[in-house]
């Protein structure tokens, strides 16, 4: 299974104008379905920049959301095409469903919104009809959640439920009351020592009390090893755990 990472685009995300929402949903709808995102990137509305950072993942899965409008500032789909060598055409089905939606108001402006990466495939949208678009395991949607969350709904259904057999994914943990950090390294680096395929995690949290989350995340056979030796360890140094239920 490839990498999975996601690239959310906008100068107003960057500038705090709005508040990014993608990145928490598209964790949750991958973890709820066994996957795991493996990195995201925050980009501004520039070509190169998009280019450039498309053009880093052409090994891995991608999530893209936002800059696939009409407007000078959405320049995803060029910056797409050019990261994949691929020459920019208008696309005959993109080209119907604009046309299906708009009529004539299609002409001249909305219909750029078909000019798509060279046989791109394309990604139905439920709410207006104007469609993302995929190139293999790159796929481009809008940056309004209510078009790209179902977007994102059917491309994990149509390409990627197959290989959700195949992954078998655990995140399990246990609270740790009135415990620092800094007295759990040794422990920590001994699971990480003996236990290779998981990946450990300490999240400390100082309300209402000191609390800290200790956990393992990784193929369910190994993270079942892993919080059995941590729990056997915090026992042995008579330090009360409860699991994360």
């Amino acid at each position: 299974m490839k990498l999975i990472h996601a690239i959310i685009i906008g100068d107003e995300i960057l500038s705090g104008k709005r508040e990014d929402k993608h990145l928490k949903h598209l964790t949750q709808k991958l973890r709820k379905n066994g996957f795991t995102l493996n990195k995201a990137d925050f980009v501004p509305d520039d070509l190169d920049t998009i280019i450039s950072v498309i053009h880093s993942k052409l090994n891995h899965i991608v999530f893209c959301f936002g800059g696939i409008g009409a407007t000078p500032d959405d320049c995803t789909r060029d910056a797409a095409a050019k990261a994949h060598n691929l020459a920019i055409e208008r696309h005959p089905e993109a080209t119907e469903c604009i046309e299906k939606q708009f009529g004539k108001d299609a002409y001249p402006k909305r219909i750029l919104m078909a000019d798509l990466p060279y046989q791109a495939s394309l990604i139905p949208n439920s709410i207006n009809n104007i469609p993302g678009f995929s190139i293999n395991d790159h796929h481009f949607m809008p940056g309004f959640p209510e078009m790209s969350w179902p977007m994102l709904d059917w491309l994990i259904e149509k390409y990627y439920r197959e290989n959700q057999l195949k992954i078998d994914i655990k995140d399990s943990s246990v609270w740790i009351d009135n415990v620092s950090e800094s007295q759990l390294i040794d422990l920590m680096n001994q699971i990480i020592r003996n236990n290779k395929d998981i990946k450990l995690y300490s999240l400390p949290k100082m309300d209402p009390k000191k609390t800290l989350e200790l956990g393992i995340k990784g193929p369910s056979k190994w993270v079942d090893k892993a919080i059995k030796e941590i729990k056997s360890n915090l026992s042995n140094l008579k330090i009360n755990w409860r699991d994360n239920n």
